[in-house]
């Protein structure tokens, strides 16, 4: 049998061990991560404005075309339906008359492309990329020795902010009273509106074709 002295030192260890466990700190525990704040819900970050770009977005200038490209008339750009009417007209004309080409020109950003979409065989289709310098050269002569005249007929207008999209509908003729064009399409344009004027960035479009009706609703102007 133990002895009472025995019962009593051991009893005391315990409670010395005891109070040693009591007072050492909790084993740690893994570390959480907070959830991620997403963009502009920081709350220690300002909030920013609206219609304000974000710090560090890429922020865009405003087109500065090289001093040699032609100026625009601030009448032909002031508005999408006059920069368009500036359009067709400046590259129709009767046969033997040269084109105001410079004014064309000026209606475009340097870096726009014309664009013509061209059908292949089953089905396949092909885009051409030209520049303005490009699209002029290719169709002076044609344009001016046989006579040209482009006339839109009917043209659906979308705009946001500093762009626009045009869906100008458009009859082509060799001369201005012929009572029939010769060909058909649509040209679909972009623009950019940069101050107090508006630029083409892109001109793409096609023409109509057997298998390819103009939808009738591009054959009239919507209602403002």
């Amino acid at each position: 049998m133990f002895s009472h002295s025995i019962l009593v030192g051991a009893a005391a260890t315990l409670l010395v061990v005891a109070a040693q466990q009591s007072t050492q700190p909790p084993a740690s525990q893994p570390a959480t991560t907070p959830p991620a704040q997403q963009p502009g819900t920081d709350p220690s970050q300002p909030a920013t404005p609206p219609g304000t770009l974000p710090s560090g977005h890429p922020q865009i200038p405003s087109p500065r075309p090289a001093e040699d490209w032609p100026k625009a008339k601030p009448e032909d750009v002031a508005s999408v339906e006059s920069l368009l009417k500036a359009m067709y007209e400046s590259s129709s004309g009767p046969a033997g008359q040269p084109r105001d080409w410079e004014r064309y020109k000026s209606l475009f950003l340097p870096d726009a492309r014309m664009i013509p979409a061209r059908p292949g065989a089953s089905g396949a289709a092909g885009a051409f990329f030209l520049t303005v310098g490009d699209y002029i050269e290719a169709n002076r002569t044609y344009f001016e020795k046989g006579g040209f005249f482009d006339k839109p007929i009917a043209q659906r207008i979308e705009s946001f902010g500093n762009m626009a999209h045009v869906w100008s509908t458009y009859e082509s003729r060799r001369k201005a009273e012929d009572p029939a064009p010769y060909s058909r399409g649509i040209n679909s344009i972009q623009l950019l509106k940069d101050g107090d004027r508006w630029w083409i960035v892109n001109l793409f479009w096609d023409y109509e074709r057997a298998d390819s009706a103009i939808p009738d609703k591009y054959l009239t102007t919507p209602a403002p």
